[in-house]
């Protein structure tokens, strides 16, 4: 009897402890390191993406100017601040003269001397040529006096001497009337150079500007060279704008951007890419291209970042499947493929991908296979999957 119940039990127990094996592995099977995989599968589908390129960028101004002096001096006076718009030929600031007026007026009366030197010399001349001709008459007619011998040799020779003595003060009067007239040219160009360097102590706009520096205030020293104004072009502002060199194919001057500045992201403003640069930065792997804006916006800083979309030309329709499904394993890039025949894994060769989050696939793939978009965890060829709708807490 006894050992009857002592065998009832051992067959409880064992019955127990089967029952709990099969638990643990049912359990194990469904939801631990055995369960199959929750994936979510996604048919390929025909369409056309619309590509396009998203980069970051900064604004920045082509055409700068720097007003400063051509010479060491002191601020004088600063008439514009930062923000203000200024015409050409607008009076920015101006430089102390120091004695460049005195300079100034000293020559203006070396000038005048010039001048009136110059004219005595030219009276000088033309006394001197009424002498000659006086001189030239009168020995003229000595010469035929003496010819009828009327008057002595000696008379002729005589009036002879003061001719030639007549053509000495004539080539005299010309040779002081030419240096009178060098020495006032001399001195016109000292006072023109003079009037230069005046000019220059004030800072005149070049252009039409934007006023975005004032680094110096009156009474302040400067060197030769040092700005005292910054000013840009507003018609020179655009944004350089850095794109991954991956997706940068088809990238032209002429396409279409939508410009997000960080001060107003929801403003899109329309531009178009300017410039595309012929060196890229091969640390970043970046491509740089400048967008110019269709408009300028108002109230723009220099060097405030921006968000650039940048349309691309359309393709022909393809294959699309989620950015999402791209996997890459070991060196190949493909997706995984949920069908009949089980999960594989199959290469493709990607195109376009559009900002929808679609990418073309050009071979590899047909309409209608079924792609795994997300995965609870990695796949492999031997992976057991369940599909579901949705993963609730799982990443792409």
């Amino acid at each position: 009897m006894k050992i009857a119940s002592l065998f009832s039990r051992r067959v409880a127990l064992a019955a127990v402890a089967l029952l709990l094996v099969g638990a643990l592995g049912f359990v194990m099977l469904r939801s631990g390191p055995l369960a199959p995989t929750r994936v979510t599968v996604q048919q390929a589908q025909t369409g056309v993406v619309q590509p396009a390129l998203f980069g970051l960028g900064t604004v920045e101004a082509r055409r700068t100017y720097l007003a400063g002096p051509t010479v060491a001096g002191r601020v004088a006076r600063v008439l514009v601040d930062v923000g203000d718009s200024v015409k050409a030929g607008q009076l920015l600031a101006e430089m102390d003269p120091v004695d460049l007026d005195q300079r100034a007026t000293a020559l203006e009366a070396s000038v005048a001397r010039a001048g009136s030197a110059a004219a005595a010399a030219e009276a000088q001349r033309r006394d001197a040529l009424a002498r000659r001709e006086l001189a030239a008459a009168n020995a003229q007619r000595y010469i035929e006096l003496g010819a009828k011998n009327f008057i002595s040799a000696s008379a002729v020779e005589a009036k002879r001497q003061e001719q030639a003595s007549a053509e000495a003060a004539v080539a005299a009067a010309e040779a002081n009337l030419a240096a009178a007239r060098q020495d006032r040219q001399r001195l016109a160009a000292e006072r023109a150079a003079l009037r230069q360097q005046r000019d220059n102590v004030r800072l005149l706009a070049p252009v039409d500007a934007l006023v975005i520096g004032r680094d110096a205030e009156p009474g302040s020293t400067v060197v030769a060279g040092q700005a005292v104004v910054k000013l840009v072009d507003p018609r020179s502002i655009w944004v350089k704008t850095r794109f991954d060199q991956g997706r940068s194919g088809g990238l032209a001057p002429g396409l279409p951007a939508s410009i997000a500045l960080r001060s107003d992201p929801t403003r899109a403003l329309a531009g178009r890419i300017a410039r595309v640069e012929s060196v890229s930065d091969s640390v970043t792997e970046e491509r740089l291209a400048q967008v110019a804006f269709d408009q300028l916006p108002p109230g723009i800083a220099i060097g405030d970042l921006a968000e650039v979309t940048v349309t691309l030309p359309g393709n022909s329709p393809a294959v699309l499947v989620p950015n999402a499904a791209i996997r890459q394993l070991s060196d190949r890039t493909g997706v995984w493929v949920a069908d009949a025949d089980g999960l594989r894994f199959v290469p493709v060769r990607l195109g376009h991908a559009g900002l929808d989050g679609r990418v073309e696939v050009l071979a590899g793939l047909k309409t209608g296979d079924p792609v795994v978009v997300h995965s609870e965890r990695e796949l492999g060829s031997r992976s057991r999957i369940k599909i579901v709708d949705t993963i609730v807490g799982q990443r792409s």
